[in-house]
């Protein structure tokens, strides 16, 4: 805040300011130049630009009675209307010392709500928590709380030892169990590819096993198709004598039975007659 006493003033963009006239408020003063009376009329300005605050570190108790340390920061903000800058004097000594202890204030009931794991998974919950609960004071101030970071959860060093032991057994766990599933899935690849080499010698040994059966099959077709045709030759060839061999046997059963026989141009042909008669020759013209 500044406070102007001369004839004339000028506000810069990011001001806004109220003017008294023998300590009463008279009016509202917006950016810009201005006239007044010295002595008679006083201007006070405030800059309504985000202004950084810093928490300072505190120590909190968790709900779990373990004290930590904290800390953080927030923006804050006069509002540039006529009313909160108004409040932002009257309503209100020194607002940014009374900001900062009101959010000590709150940063404490904060974690005295959670266990020191919840606390240091919950920075954003907490932070968003505490600009809520600080807004719902400084409106009367005619301010407005823009943003709230934690920046700092320090818990005691024994803590932190135990901390850094338990996620050092963490960290050990799970390389073990990553190490059991890599040595799991490498033995179900060599299953596999186990399976798959018995698999290929099963089909190699049955399509060896099919090729020497149509080999054989091609084989017994070939000797049987050799012998259809020799078949086919000696019934071709030897038909004939085939059949005059018959019929001298039949002559020479004829002759050993006393049968008659007659001698024709075609050759010989024996008639077995009833009982036992004479041989008869006889010679066709």
């Amino acid at each position: 805040m500044r406070i102007i006493h001369s004839w004339f003033y000028a506000l810069k963009p990011y001001e806004r300011g109220i003017k008294e006239m023998f300590g009463r408020y008279t009016g509202f003063v917006a950016p810009g130049l201005g006239f007044q009376i010295p002595f008679v009329n006083l201007v006070r300005v405030r800059d309504i630009r985000e202004h950084t605050m810093d928490i300072p570190p505190q120590s909190v108790i968790t709900k779990d009675n373990v004290e930590i340390s904290v800390d953080g920061v927030m923006w804050v903000r006069p509002q540039g209307d006529e009313k909160s800058i108004k409040q932002t004097f009257y309503n209100i000594d020194n607002w940014k010392l009374a900001v900062v202890r009101l959010a000590m204030t709150n940063l404490r009931q904060e974690f005295g709500d959670l266990t020191l794991d919840e606390s240091l998974v919950a920075r954003e919950r907490i932070a968003n928590n505490l600009q809520a609960a600080l807004n719902l004071f400084t409106e009367e101030w005619g301010l407005l709380v823009s943003k709230v970071e934690i920046m700092l959860i320090d818990p005691p060093e024994d803590i932190k030892i135990a901390m850094h032991k338990q996620k050092t057994a963490e960290q050990e766990r799970r390389a073990m169990r990553l190490l059991a599933t890599g040595k799991f899935e490498a033995s179900e690849q060599e299953k596999l590819a186990a399976i798959q080499l018995a698999e290929g010698k099963r089909e190699a040994a049955i399509r060896q096993a099919e090729g020497e059966r149509e080999a054989s099959i091609k084989v017994a077709e070939g000797k049987a198709q050799a012998i259809k045709l020799v078949n086919e030759a000696a019934q071709q060839y030897f038909r004939g004598s085939a059949q005059l061999l018959r019929q001298l046997e039949t002559t020479e059963t004829a002759l050993r039975d006393n049968a008659k026989i007659i001698i024709t141009q075609e050759g010989i042909s024996p008639q077995l007659l009833l009982g036992s008669l004479p041989v008869t020759l006889s010679k066709e013209e």
